[in-house]
């Protein structure tokens, strides 16, 4: 399909923030659209989302990977944000790609962005295919990672959470949210294509919670175990096995029938 190009894309979401993202698309022609959501806590240009979107790229398909408010480049309080904040974000970020060149076909998303995405696929009626990487079945999961620092987060109001490598402010608001939602729904009326990625070595995200969204889900479905892979990707093998799979995958779902050109935003 040629090179890869990359735009630098700003949007706006509920809030009035300015959100920061990453366009990646073939030179020859975009024949569909990605939206990627990157994992909690981490960016846009995190290791798997840049592999994946240059997988995709690489079968005529183009990415678009932000960062949700607060996070990297993008403006806003990590520290007001929740889940449902990130559906919204998602959700601003297929409006921007539906108004300026075409709304996503796929959906991606990694960890709690998996969720996410999920969450957010009954909203963007064109999007055809949804794929989860070592993702939560239900967003209260996420209070086990706190473990003993959500009770501290309830005592005091706030406080600043450790996360692998990551230290980021975290409030009661968030714990409430994650606690009104309910994922078995969504994902039993998800009626989309569904591919499921998960490792059973994962120590964030264990792997009975991939499961658990494979067995909610209707066909058609499909479950690929990442042997000895980590939460993140990290090993380039890994990243990089992702992305092929899912490049191969996603091509069965798509209306090849035509090329769509890439509309320069930037008007």
């Amino acid at each position: 399909m040629g090179d890869t190009l990359r735009e630098k894309v700003t949007f706006e979401n509920q809030r009035g923030d300015q959100l920061a993202a990453a366009l990646d698309y073939p030179s020859q022609g975009t024949r569909a659209y990605a939206l990627f959501a990157h994992c909690f806590t981490c960016s846009k240009d995190s290791i798997a989302a840049y592999r994946i979107s240059q997988a995709l790229c690489g079968q005529g398909i183009g990415v678009l990977r932000f960062d949700f408010t607060g996070l990297g480049g993008s403006e806003g309080d990590f520290a007001n944000t929740n889940f449902s904040s990130n559906v919204q974000d998602l959700l601003a970020a297929a409006d921007h790609m539906r108004k300026e060149f075409q709304a996503p076909q796929i959906l991606i998303g990694h960890s709690l962005g998996g969720t996410a995405v999920v969450a957010a696929a009954q909203y963007i009626p064109e999007s055809e295919a949804v794929a989860t990487i070592g993702a939560p079945s239900e967003v209260d999961y996420i209070r086990h990672l706190l473990e003993e620092q959500s009770s501290q987060v309830e005592a005091s109001g706030t406080i600043e959470v450790v996360l692998g490598e990551n230290r980021v402010p975290m409030q009661e608001q968030f714990l409430e949210d994650i606690s009104r939602h309910r994922m078995e729904a969504c994902l039993v009326n998800l009626e989309r294509a569904l591919l499921v990625f998960h490792s059973p070595a994962d120590e964030i995200v264990g792997i009975d919670q991939g499961q658990r969204i494979f067995e909610l889900a209707r066909h058609p479905k499909n479950f690929i175990a990442l042997d000895q892979a980590d939460h993140l990707l990290r090993d380039q093998r890994d990243s990089e096995y992702v992305a092929q799979v899912l490049a191969a995958w996603v091509s069965r779902f798509l209306d090849t029938t035509g090329t769509e050109k890439l509309v320069d935003s930037s008007g």
